[in-house]
């Protein structure tokens, strides 16, 4: 794997496929990732922005500063918004189903309105300060306006869709406000799952299943769907989203624990700070062994801790370390490439042009290795 930087300066990785599906040419290449991203945020940012511009004042403005557009002083910024990998695969959605990227544009920016509903209200309910370098919006602009943006951003996605005005509209309407739904319910889930001393793996993956993968699963839907492709085709799209989701999310976990603050923007131990029941805690409790007993006693007494938030460094990394030593670590990593192969397989069954497929292949790739 070698690497290429973006426009906004971050590293991002050439990838060569692992799963190749044959030896032809657009098989064989290896796909600029960069370039991929940069074309869905490029092709997707001016009808988001003028979808955005519909709020009012200052919804507008707040809108404005979570995607990084403006600073907290209004003045125009240049802020990390995101790595753009859903716009991606909404306009490559459309070209797997034979007609044009641009067909996908819609869909690419309803389903980043409806991702960034999920940040804005996720980021409030979990007190997370920072998203992407820089205070959240809950920070700069108060919890009233955070949960109001948000809001107006699930009203946006629909309204965007709608006002196409065609069957095929319709139909990816009701696909993405199911994946909302779901994504809703996988947050009530992560939300409860905190309080609980216990979460099976099975209960933990149908969380991220809801929570993340129901999104990715729309987003590679939704362009097919514009685009006039049937049911079957973008159900089987959905399943390669959906398990490329639960393979994204294994990886995000594998970030909460143990990823770079300079790199995640959050902080050490970010999600064991929030007594997240996420794959790596939840399979070393299931574990079994010493290191696991000892990490159950820990998190049981947390959870009655009446100074959990005055916790050490030192106290998380112990927690971080009994993680890895019960195999928490090591099996949320396969797992992470187990649901990477699924989602892969799952292509196979879709007639598609091969340099599509290609492509497909290479964001999940990317997916999978990104840093942890």
């Amino acid at each position: 794997m070698s690497t290429s930087t973006g426009t906004r300066g971050e590293s991002v990785p050439t990838v060569h496929s692992a799963y190749p599906a044959d030896d032809t040419a657009h098989s064989a290449e290896s796909v600029d990732i960069s370039a991929l991203l940069e074309r869905g945020r490029t092709m997707s940012t001016p009808v988001l922005r003028d979808a955005v511009k519909r709020l009012a004042p200052p919804m507008d403005t707040v809108a404005a500063y979570h995607f990084g557009w403006i600073d907290a002083q209004g003045q125009p910024s240049e802020g990390d918004g995101g790595k753009a990998v859903r716009p991606a695969l909404a306009l490559l959605s459309a070209e797997a189903a034979g007609v044009a990227p641009e067909v996908g544009i819609p869909g690419a920016v309803a389903v980043e309105l409806v991702h960034n509903f999920s940040l804005l209200h996720d980021d409030l309910m979990d007190g997370d300060e920072q998203r992407r370098h820089r205070d959240t919006v809950w920070k700069v602009h108060g919890p009233a306006q955070a949960i109001l943006v948000g809001d107006a951003l699930f009203a946006l996605a629909n309204e965007v869709l709608l006002e196409i005005g065609t069957v095929e509209a319709g139909r990816a309407t009701r696909r993405l406000t199911t994946a909302t739904r779901k994504l809703i319910d996988g947050q009530a889930q992560d939300i409860s799952y905190e309080h609980r001393e216990r979460v099976t793996v099975e209960e933990c993956l149908e969380m991220e299943g809801n929570k993340t993968g129901a999104l990715l699963a729309c987003a590679v839907s939704i362009g097919a769907v514009l685009g006039g492709a049937d049911d079957r085709t973008a159900d089987t799209l959905e399943a390669y989203g959906y398990h490329l989701g639960l393979a994204f999310q294994a990886v995000d976990d594998l970030l909460g624990i143990w990823g770079d603050p300079v790199a995640t923007g959050k902080q050490t131990w970010s999600d064991l700070r929030q007594r997240k029941k996420s794959l790596p805690v939840v399979a070393a409790l299931a574990a079994g062994g010493p290191a696991s007993e000892r990490l159950g006693e820990l998190l049981a007494a947390d959870a009655k801790s009446n100074d959990f938030d005055s916790f050490s460094e030192e106290e998380f990394a112990t927690r971080a370390a009994l993680i890895e030593e019960a195999g928490g670590r090591e099996w949320t990593s396969q797992e992470a490439r187990r649901q990477h192969a699924v989602a892969i397989e799952a292509l196979d069954a879709v007639d598609m042009p091969e340099q599509v497929r290609a492509q497909l292949v290479a964001l999940a790739d990317f997916v999978v290795v990104r840093k942890r």
